[in-house]
């Protein structure tokens, strides 16, 4: 079971690597960033609507917590409107290596917003990873500066994003996953008058737009069912490949790919990430077995040479049924 959540962690990730190659190839047309999120958001509720709401109803609505939910909404729409932004300018290896730094910051932030403990080990892969990016967006290394820019800006919102979807924990992952595509369209229809300036497009061109969404709800469709099969302390170092798919795919589609020194700081980035994932994940296992250990030490009660009358039964949550759900 959990081999096949790492297996639809992978797929997902590929996935949402060519909607991010499919949302730059559309830039690059010059469709509008703001129409390309739309159409990512609207396709996407209107296939989660139509599959999810049969099943679920108004649970699929049901939230501990409206105003988190659009926090997070709005952070989710903030860091595509700016992710799409910076593929206009950055290649697609340096733009998803740059958008991994989200981690990164998480885990500098994680103390005073999220209340975690200060560790070592997370402050070593801060470090790490803050020099990785150092490399990638070096003078000399022909990015764009404003690219760079807005690159970082996505990551800083990203974490944020990240840290409102644990703030979500209480409720179901389909929930919130629906919220932020119903808040994404909804946020963005009122100004779709004012980018409503598309090139000429092709057939084809108009299926790749209308597919954004499709890929967009598969993907994280596949990540959603990954989670759920397997500890996201096992997967979290299997996500930092999407940085792969993503210089394969700038490497098939746009004939771009990064220099020896822009390497080494994607790979620093990368090592970063899965080495704090690795150490959390041993740290885990750690405290899950302190916590069996005594369990399994408890010595078995002495057998009992008279059985006694039982007692009544004592009255408790077990004798009233299962609850419904």
């Amino acid at each position: 079971m959990k081999k096949n959540g790492v297996v639809l962690h992978v797929l997902g990730l590929w996935v949402l690597s060519s909607l991010d190659a499919s949302g730059k190839y559309l830039a690059l047309l010059g469709v509008p960033v703001l129409l390309v999120a739309w159409v990512r958001y609207a396709v996407h509720t209107a296939l989660s609507s139509a599959i999810l709401l049969p099943r679920h109803g108004r649970g699929l609505l049901r939230t501990h917590s409206l105003r988190g939910q659009l926090l997070r909404g709005a952070l989710m729409v903030a860091s595509t409107l700016l992710f799409f932004s910076v593929l206009q300018r950055v290649p697609l290896a340096e733009a998803t290596a740059m958008n991994f730094m989200a981690p990164v910051f998480l885990m500098a932030l994680a103390p005073w917003l999220l209340h975690e403990p200060h560790r070592l080990h997370r402050w070593l892969g801060v470090v790490l990873g803050f020099a990785g990016m150092l490399l990638v967006v070096r003078p000399g290394a022909g990015l764009d500066t404003v690219g760079v820019l807005l690159g970082v800006a996505t990551a800083l919102t990203f974490a944020a994003f990240q840290i409102a979807t644990r703030r979500l924990a209480a409720d179901a992952p389909l929930t919130t996953n629906y919220y932020g595509g119903l808040f994404g369209t909804v946020a963005l229809t009122p100004l779709l008058p004012w980018v409503w300036q598309l090139p000429p497009l092709s057939p084809v061109q108009w299926a790749l737009l209308l597919s954004t969404g499709i890929t967009g709800a598969i993907g994280h469709g596949l990540q959603s069912a990954a989670y759920a099969r397997t500890p996201a302390t096992l997967l979290a170092p299997y996500s930092y490949l999407q940085i792969l798919s993503a210089a394969a795919l700038g490497w098939a589609v746009f004939g771009q790919l990064p220099d020896a020194t822009t390497a080494l700081g994607i790979a620093c980035i990368c090592g970063a990430g899965i080495a704090v994932a690795l150490v959390e994940r041993r740290l885990n296992r750690r405290v899950e077995g302190r916590l069996k250990g005594p369990m399994r030490a408890a010595p078995a009660p002495p057998a009992a040479t008279h059985s006694p009358r039982p007692g009544p039964m004592p009255r408790s949550a077990n004798c009233h049924g299962p609850r419904s759900r």
